[in-house]
């Protein structure tokens, strides 16, 4: 299922003159004593919003003030124009205390034009006035604007199958108010906007999809299809390839339920071979998540559907990749699986050869994830990589450590440095984790090599133990990185800044942001 899609534009005229259906400015809250006397509390137009100020005579700002306006970051009011300027409406958005010298950060710019955006839904075309700088720092801040200009603008379509008429469709067209639109650079920016922001969208719309209908076969010829119109090299492993092939991870979780497991290979290769250089993004695809025999309680079940959000990232991120066209090889890997209760289903007490031929003593069938993905990260290392990164709701040991928006990565301490300045770029934040030694020595087996979580059940640690679990399939020679997103990969709270209720795409700028780092500095 596809949502609608907002569609994004440069423009350079007055932003007073813009035939438009809404026109966005930014507002600063002022906290202390102005240089020019003017009392705390008032309200700082920022820069790009000056042609609409003077069309209303210098009132503007006392104006939202009066509507309730404080600047603060990702507030928006919305003011009637009545024919001052060409727009009917101006609303704007807060930017939060003004910067020292400085544009407002990306990210501020990123959350400010994906809550206005929202808050506009039914305007079917709208501008941004908003500040961008004249210097080196333009390209990002373009960027963050864009980016979060098509990020707030999407909205699941649903199943409804009634008309509802409180629902306001997402704006259709977005314009970006920049000196000069025909600008190669600022071209370029909202061109990678676009392919990056369309592959975070795709992203969501595979976690939002209901269960039944994303099963992992269909969830695998979801991705293969999108994957071969990108112009990716697609290979699809089914049951019969996996048992074959020794797949014993992917195999076990999947056993259990009708819709049989899949892994899916998609390969993007540079032209001229690039850098010579060799990436391999690994995601969790579990379709659906009940723990299995070890049964989750009925609470909150529903959003395990989310349950396939890395593999759904890293699909996404591939897609992204084609289009982007970095000097480096990238290889994803999604191993896909459905966790059911049945009589067919693993059980606590099997022990499973994996794909690497290690042994692994299950004692939790809902500890599934770190199964199916230590087979994809096997079979990575054996294709042949120099740097892996990982990605996957895992624990929710990330939950209670780090909360529902701050990843944790644990792996190659350089390269999951890399992931938190990534995360730090595009405001997808991570948190560098430990693997301790004490931790892998709770899940010494007595009967295989290793047990899949601490032998004696003792949940201290748990994120770290599944990241430990891991480690143990990464080849010595790769670098290697472990995403955990089981919080930030799905929003269940209210909208906020560029993120919708429902999946939100994280980490694939995260992980596109990593490719394009390797490409340029190896």
């Amino acid at each position: 299922m596809t949502s609608p899609r907002t569609t994004l534009s440069l423009v350079d005229t007055d932003p007073a003159e813009l035939a438009v259906d809404a026109i966005v400015i930014g507002v600063h809250s002022q906290t202390g004593e102005q240089e020019s006397g003017a009392p705390a509390g008032n309200l700082l137009l920022a820069s790009g919003a000056e042609s609409i100020a003077a069309a209303f005579d210098g009132k503007l700002t006392e104006t939202l003030a009066l509507l309730g306006a404080t600047g603060g970051a990702g507030e928006v009011i919305k003011l009637a124009t009545l024919g001052t300027v060409t727009a009917p409406v101006v609303a704007a958005v807060g930017l939060g205390p003004e910067p020292t010298g400085a544009a407002p950060a990306p990210e501020t710019l990123r959350r400010a034009a994906g809550a206005v955006v929202r808050a506009l839904a039914g305007a079917p075309r709208v501008a941004l006035a908003l500040p961008l700088p004249d210097d080196a720092d333009a390209p990002a801040a373009l960027r963050a604007v864009a980016e979060g200009a098509l990020l707030g603008g999407y909205r699941f379509a649903g199943y409804k199958t009634k008309p509802q008429p409180t629902r306001r469709e997402p704006v259709g067209e977005v314009l970006v108010a920049v000196p000069d639109a025909a600008d190669a650079t600022a071209q370029a920016e909202v061109a990678r906007a676009q392919a990056v922001a369309g592959a975070v969208l795709t992203s969501r719309d595979w976690v939002n999809t209901a269960p039944n209908e994303l099963r992992p076969p269909a969830f695998a010829e979801a991705v293969a299809a999108a994957a071969r119109e990108a112009g990716l090299g697609v290979e699809v492993l089914d049951e019969t390839a996996l048992k074959s092939g020794g797949y014993g991870g992917i195999l076990a979780v999947g056993q259990g339920s009708e819709a049989p497991p899949r892994l899916v290979k998609l390969t993007y290769t540079p032209a001229g071979g690039g850098n010579g250089k060799r990436v391999a993004l690994v995601g969790k695809g579990i379709t659906f998540d009940t723990g299995g025999i070890s049964i989750k309680p009925a609470q909150g079940m529903w959003e395990m559907k989310s349950d396939m959000a890395g593999a759904a990232a890293v699909g996404a991120a591939m897609l992204a990749i084609a289009a982007l066209k970095p000097s480096v090889a990238v290889t994803g890997y999604l191993p896909m699986a459905e966790n059911m209760p049945s009589g067919t289903s693993y059980r606590p007490g099997d022990v499973i050869t994996m794909y690497s031929g290690k042994k692994v003593e299950v004692l939790n069938t809902d500890a599934e994830g770190r199964m199916i993905l230590a087979d994809g990260i096997a079979r990575a290392c054996e294709d042949g990589a120099d740097y892996l990164f990982e990605t996957s709701t895992l624990t929710g040991g990330q939950v209670i450590s780090l909360g529902k928006k701050i990843a944790g990565v644990m792996g190659t301490p350089e390269l999951c440095e890399r992931v938190k300045a990534a995360g730090e770029a595009t405001g997808e934040p991570a948190w560098p984790m430990p693997l301790p030694d004490d931790v892998r020595k709770g899940m010494d087996s007595d009967v295989a090599d290793i047990s899949q979580v601490n032998a004696g059940m003792d949940r201290a640690g748990h994120m770290l133990q599944g990241g430990v679990f891991l480690r143990e399939f990464v080849t010595e020679d790769v670098a290697w990185a472990h995403i955990d997103i089981a919080g930030p990969g799905y929003h269940s709270g209210e909208p906020t800044g560029y993120w919708t209720k429902g999946g939100t795409g994280v980490p694939v700028r995260t992980l596109i942001h990593l490719v394009d780092d390797i490409a340029a500095n190896g």
